[in-house]
């Protein structure tokens, strides 16, 4: 027989096993007051209190917040705010802005020279006119190619007369061509080889030019010394460029001490200034 002292047991007993479940209506749970004020915090304040969280600082959020600069904002991901976050990470670059530039001004008539710096070196004049002959004849080198192939047979030069027609000196007639240029040179003075070559002529010159040396540089390409006081060479000899061939003086059909120097290209004399 059951009595209620037993229906009340089994009441406590089954309360025990399977709890009851008392569900609170939304609008009765207690509310976060902290949440609540940051719902209507401005979004300024929201974003210096995030700077200040993060570790960034307060017035470095203020600045960012002020300027409109703040377009990324890196944070380590060691801090605490961001460990457990799903909040986005937005990463910051400042805005870089260019220094102004002087205005550069010039007068109206001023002249702006944009020419290269010359860059010049002491190369091998000899190397240069034998690689000139080597593979074609005097008569082949071109003018711009030639000129400073040949050295300056004075050590100072001062031109006296010309290559080319002329009034002689001898006769005073006009039409006469001169076939070298005239250097002034006391007598006595040291004449140099233009060019590294052979002596092929130290004698008298029959046709006026009194005491010669002529050396050949090889392919057609010679140089001659005249009116010359004495020789300082023989045939034969090797000279090189600078070596004392001769010394000026007025033999000759000559009217004073200088000296006579001649280019000749396969036999034809040229303007010895197109090799100087």
């Amino acid at each position: 027989m059951t009595t209620q002292n037993d229906r009340g047991r089994r009441r406590a007993v089954g309360s025990a096993s399977q709890p009851r479940v008392v569900e609170v209506p939304l609008a009765d749970r207690p509310r976060d007051p902290q949440r609540e004020a940051r719902r209507h915090r401005s979004p300024f304040r929201q974003l210096t209190d995030f700077a200040a969280a993060s570790g960034i600082g307060q017035k470095a959020g203020v600045a960012l917040a002020a300027t409109g600069l703040l377009l990324t904002v890196t944070v380590p991901v060691t801090n605490p705010v961001l460990a457990n976050s799903s909040t986005p990470i937005v990463s910051a670059a400042p805005a870089v802005v260019a220094a102004p530039q002087p205005a550069v001004s010039a007068e109206a008539a001023a002249q702006v020279d944009f020419s290269r710096t010359a860059v010049t070196t002491k190369g091998d004049p000899d190397g240069k006119l034998k690689q000139l002959l080597s593979a074609q004849s005097a008569s082949a080198v071109t003018p711009a190619a030639s000129v400073g192939s040949l050295a300056a047979p004075l050590a100072s030069m001062a031109v006296a007369s010309p290559y080319g027609y002329r009034v002689s000196p001898i006769t005073g007639g006009t039409g006469d061509f001169h076939r070298g240029t005239d250097f002034a040179a006391q007598c006595g003075t040291q004449v140099l080889a233009s060019a590294t070559g052979t002596v092929t002529f130290a004698g008298w010159h029959p046709y006026g030019g009194g005491n010669r040396v002529v050396v050949d540089h090889g392919n057609g390409l010679e140089t001659t010394y005249n009116h010359l006081s004495s020789f300082n060479a023989s045939v034969g000899q090797k000279v090189t460029r600078g070596d004392v061939v001769a010394f000026s003086g007025t033999t000759g059909a000559s009217t004073g001490c200088h000296l006579h120097f001649e280019v000749q290209v396969n036999g034809e004399v040229v303007d010895p200034t197109g090799w100087l």
